[in-house]
């Protein structure tokens, strides 16, 4: 896939034909797990179908490590989707269907499960790419997806919660030959019958959805660390997370809400911006809380000291989603009954925990 840093073109890497499909899955699962401009910590996933299990990346848990750890979790297919098909609340707690004995480490599988268990092809791969995010937040996203991917069989899905309100809407769009998704404030979904066929999907569909980032003055580091003294923050570990706040076109995109769910679980609701003159200390006081970062517009980013790498991950996300939307352009915010299903969603509440369990950079 991708190169590591996310700077290189994507392209498929040739695989062991007589490996085991699961194991390109996995393969291909880390590749993609290691480009921020796919996935974003322990955000997206992969999964694969056999034999009535549907095998899918584990809640809270990193693609990257896909090929080290055992990520993966079995899931009993039929079960699964008797359960969607009758609205059953069951399905949204995908642990219901795990298949216990094959589970040992007793993992979670994804919230978005019943999304990959609704579509029919064997391999489905789950990335929150910042080039299909920057377009789904877009009033307009579905003309700006008829003219990029044409000829494809594809469907754009107007946001919804994941979980049973995502896999409701997206079977109200599915035909039977379609095979790309893209989710309103979301991400995209491929998905195909071999590893090899997803991979080169995928390929196809995010060089159709790429475009440059607009560019970003670099950020005042010696200010940034003025703003920080005395304060529980501290520049973000990625130099690439302070474009957010230098371009100040990214900045007011940001500054009006929240884009995509995972930025509500990781970062919180929307953008904390502070105001001429303020430092981190001033802003703490006139918010009354501790944001996990703050946008000093025409500066740059601080992150709180505690921030770990799900935040971090996050923060470097939310410039590479900004930097890829026009100006000018009308934007789909999340609602306020919207970040308060994410924040209050036991499934999102599960991955908060993980999340504030993780490592925590310094």
């Amino acid at each position: 896939m991708r190169e590591p840093a996310g700077e290189g073109r994507l392209m498929v890497h040739p695989v062991d034909t007589g490996a085991s499909e699961f194991r390109m899955l996995r393969s291909l699962s880390a590749s993609i797990g290691a480009d921020p401009l796919l996935v974003q910590g322990a955000g997206g996933n992969t999964s694969i179908k056999q034999a009535g299990v549907l095998w899918i990346k584990a809640s809270g848990t990193w693609l990257k490590n896909a090929r080290d750890d055992e990520i993966m979790v079995p899931v009993a297919l039929a079960p699964l989707l008797d359960a969607v098909a009758h609205r059953s609340p069951a399905a949204e707690t995908a642990g219901q269907f795990t298949l216990v004995d094959l589970n040992p480490r007793q993992l979670r599988p994804s919230i978005e499960t019943t999304v990959h268990a609704l579509l029919p092809q064997k391999i489905v791969v789950h990335v929150h790419c910042v080039e299909t995010i920057s377009i789904a937040v877009q009033a307009n996203a579905e003309a700006l997806l008829e003219e990029r991917l044409r000829g494809l069989e594809w469907a754009f899905v107007p946001y919804r919660r994941p979980g049973l309100p995502l896999a409701q809407a997206i079977s109200e769009r599915l035909k039977p030959a379609t095979n790309v998704l893209v989710l309103g404030n979301h991400g995209l979904v491929v998905a195909a019958d071999t590893v090899a066929e997803a991979a080169l999907l995928l390929q196809r569909v995010t060089g159709l959805l790429a475009r440059p980032p607009r560019p970003s003055p670099l950020p005042d580091l010696d200010a940034l660390l003025r703003l920080a003294a005395g304060s529980d923050y501290r520049l973000p570990a990625s130099v690439a997370a302070h474009a957010v706040a230098t371009d100040l076109a990214s900045c007011r995109i940001a500054a009006s809400g929240s884009l995509y769910p995972d930025h509500v679980i990781f970062l919180g609701v929307g953008s904390v911006i502070a105001g001429p003159g303020e430092n981190a200390a001033a802003v703490v006081a006139r918010t009354g809380s501790a944001p996990t970062s703050i946008l000093f517009p025409g500066k740059g980013v601080l992150m709180r000291r505690d921030a770990n790498a799900g935040a971090e991950a996050m923060a470097r996300c939310l410039s590479d989603v900004v930097a890829r939307v026009d100006g000018a352009a009308r934007v789909n915010y999340l609602s306020p009954k919207e970040n308060a299903e994410l924040l209050n969603w036991d499934a999102e509440k599960y991955r908060q925990q993980l999340n504030r369990e993780g490592v925590t950079l310094q």
